[in-house]
């Protein structure tokens, strides 16, 4: 990337993320969960699906398997039943079931700490293993670009890349690692709060007024 472009692009990123932390000082994650093994559960399920759709899932799924044994050895159609309104029920289903299987033969039970042990899991890639280690563990070895991170670095011209891994590259050459964890977050909420996904007018939104061609850019999804 261009010298002049990192500098242009980090003064914008700079004027978004002072913006969105007076929007939403203290950004959690919108998955419920009660410990790690819960929460990486949720992530899986949430791929193509709403939070608020998994939420309701994990209600039930959350009281009826409470260990990660219980998950490993539930049958394979028990599991897609459990998931289905997730969408993508049978893949996810049997990620969670694998992942459950690794997670008690190879790490003893425990979700590991480590993004190259993560990505060993089925299920897990590199959007995934983040939220995990930033939200469960306080690592910060990414930034997990989501359809809300990709929809507006795409937008607000912080990327020349559609694809997520490439987007995270420059995001994180634009952006301090002590930002990277909350930055996710807040772009959650802004999306669900001022800037959904389908076309619109946002030409007085918050973060628009910043860079008022955004209100021309839409994306196709991924």
């Amino acid at each position: 990337m261009q010298k002049s472009k990192i500098i242009e692009r980090t003064i914008r990123v700079r004027a978004m993320n002072k913006t969105l932390k007076t929007l939403y000082p203290y950004p959690i994650i919108a998955l419920n969960y009660s410990n790690t093994w819960e929460l990486l559960v949720a992530v899986i399920l949430s791929a193509q699906c709403t939070d608020v759709r998994v939420n309701m899932v994990t209600k039930k799924l959350f009281v009826q398997y409470q260990t990660i044994a219980s998950y490993r050895d539930a049958p394979q159609v028990d599991m897609e039943r459990a998931v289905y309104q997730c969408g993508f029920y049978r893949n996810k289903a049997k990620n969670i079931r694998g992942a459950a299987k690794i997670i008690i033969e190879k790490y003893g039970g425990e979700v590991p700490q480590t993004m190259e042990e993560l990505l060993l899991i089925p299920g897990v890639a590199r959007k995934t293993a983040n939220v995990i280690l930033s939200n469960a563990f306080q690592k910060h070895e990414g930034i997990a670009v989501d359809t809300h991170v990709r929809r507006f670095a795409i937008r607000f011209n912080l990327t020349d890349f559609k694809d997520p891994k490439r987007i995270e590259r420059d995001l994180m050459q634009i952006m301090p690692q002590s930002e990277w964890w909350g930055f996710n977050h807040r772009l959650v909420h802004y999306g669900r709060d001022y800037c959904p996904a389908r076309k619109h007018d946002c030409i007085l939104h918050p973060l628009t007024s910043l860079y008022p061609r955004a209100n021309t850019i839409w994306p196709r999804a991924q």
